[in-house]
């Protein structure tokens, strides 16, 4: 059986990581390799696209932290959980909800939902 919250938590724990050695680690254990990401705002595909897209995040949003918000639900091989990103310790700035395939307890697929951003 899969664990969600695990799931969950290492996604979030990927998204966090600044070091490019370990966060490749967690991209090998959390994803699989032809892992698709897609959200409004950006699209990633493998282990390489999805590090791209954690790289830019982190440099946009210097200093903010991804966390869980909530409990990851799902049924079958579908994930779905919410989180926020901002700095540590004050109202998050972007909140987002994804919906995940599971394939051998790894994601195969990402698809984001941005819940909320800041006005432009």
């Amino acid at each position: 059986m899969t664990d969600l919250n695990t799931i969950a938590q290492n996604y979030i724990t990927a998204w966090n990581e600044s070091d490019a050695a370990r966060r490749q680690a967690l991209l090998e254990a959390t994803f699989t390799e032809d892992v698709s990401y897609r959200d409004p705002i950006m699209q990633g595909d493998g282990h390489e696209g999805v590090a791209a897209l954690i790289d830019g995040v982190q440099q946009r949003f210097a200093g903010f932290r991804f966390s869980l918000k909530g409990q990851p639900d799902g049924f079958a091989d579908t994930i779905r959980f919410s989180w926020n990103l901002g700095p540590e310790g004050i109202e998050s700035v972007i909140e987002g909800t994804d919906i995940g395939v599971i394939e051998n307890g790894r994601l195969k697929s990402i698809t984001g939902f941005l819940d909320k951003v800041p006005a432009q």
